[in-house]
């Protein structure tokens, strides 16, 4: 069975997106930064609600995703306090100025997070090079990278989404996300193969995941 995230902006969200079918959510702050690392005591409220998986989003600040040194202790420190509140995984990109991964930065944090599984956000999707920069991501240690396909959303992206699929076999997840909806879902499933998907299930102007939303998009996920 295909499996849904849902990203999650409130402890009011999550309440919404695990009753209506999410697989896991990703906790955040902020949707209109694009999500940021969520405070203490909102990941500490998240763990005492949620049932499913919750991965927490390492990022902190918004803007580009090359970080000082002292925003990287940040992170370090974030995924520590997290650990030891009993999350599920973490989610975050470090970038060079050139826009390249930062393997070295990348890699630290994933060997911090261990056991914990590590995502690898939309950051992707501004690399020169996909296909190699999935290669660079299995070698940090990822298990799942988060893309549009490097396109403004799925489905623009779908087609080097399903090239993505195949290239890591089971070496990694890619799990696409940006523009998924209810409506492109069984599309984009069928097309892409992916086993893993990602939406905030947003259908207006609040920040919360439309109930109905998050259980047709895990319906349509699921429908030959």
């Amino acid at each position: 069975m295909n499996q849904l995230e849902i990203a999650c902006f409130s402890i009011d969200a999550i309440a919404i997106a695990q009753e209506n079918g999410a697989d896991r959510i990703e906790l955040c702050l902020d949707r209109a930064a694009g999500g940021i690392t969520p405070p203490f005591e909102m990941v500490q409220a998240a763990r005492a609600l949620t049932t499913v998986a919750l991965n927490v989003m390492i990022r902190p600040r918004e803007g580009d995703f090359v970080y000082t040194e002292t925003e990287f202790q940040a992170m370090k420190n974030s995924i520590t306090a997290f650990k030891n509140l009993g999350v599920d995984g973490f989610v975050f990109g470090i970038l060079h100025p050139d826009g390249s991964i930062d393997s070295e930065a990348n890699a630290a944090l994933v060997d911090l997070a261990q056991p914990l599984p590590c995502t690898f956000h939309r950051a992707f999707d501004g690399i020169a090079d996909p296909l190699q920069g999935l290669e660079t991501l299995v070698a940090c240690g990822f298990k799942t990278v988060l893309t549009s396909g490097v396109r403004t959303n799925v489905t623009e992206g779908a087609d080097l989404l399903q090239q993505l699929v195949a290239h890591a076999g089971d070496r990694i997840t890619v799990m696409p996300g940006g523009g998924l909806r209810s409506s492109n879902a069984r599309w984009l499933s069928q097309t892409t193969r992916a086993v893993y998907y990602h939406s905030a299930a947003i259908t207006d102007h609040s920040e919360l995941p439309n109930p109905t939303e998050v259980a047709l998009l895990k319906q349509q996920l699921n429908t030959l």
